[in-house]
């Protein structure tokens, strides 16, 4: 089953994280949509550098520091999506709060992992 994926912090550099989660996200075939700093494509999907008002998201991941995610606490959850997934290094206790006051899922883990182990 597909679930509309957005990726936040998505990167144009084939050795990111981000980018290689967009490729996976991809051939799981999963809805993916990206934002990141500098537009492109990655796997077909075009990397929006404006913030979108985006429909059924059902899982935002994130590839942005605890520091660089507070200016998008609001835009996250305003997109109403069922999970935020904070993979290593974005881990943010404050940031979980604040979803779970929305009831809004947060997970640590690895979006790569949860794909390849069928558990995404």
């Amino acid at each position: 089953m597909s679930k509309k994926t957005l990726v936040i912090g998505a990167s144009l550099k084939p050795n990111r994280y981000s980018n290689m989660a967009i490729e996976r996200l991809v051939s799981f075939q999963h809805d993916v949509v990206a934002f990141g700093l500098r537009s492109g494509t990655v796997s077909g999907v075009a990397i929006d550098t404006e913030l979108k008002p985006y429909s059924n998201i059902d899982t935002v991941t994130l590839y942005l520091n605890p520091e660089n995610q507070k200016a998008y606490y609001q835009y996250i959850i305003s997109l109403h999506p069922k999970r935020v997934i904070f993979n290593p290094g974005t881990e943010n206790p404050e940031f979980y709060r604040l979803l779970h006051a929305a009831n809004i899922e947060s997970e640590v883990a690895c979006t790569l992992v949860l794909l390849s182990t069928n558990q995404y």
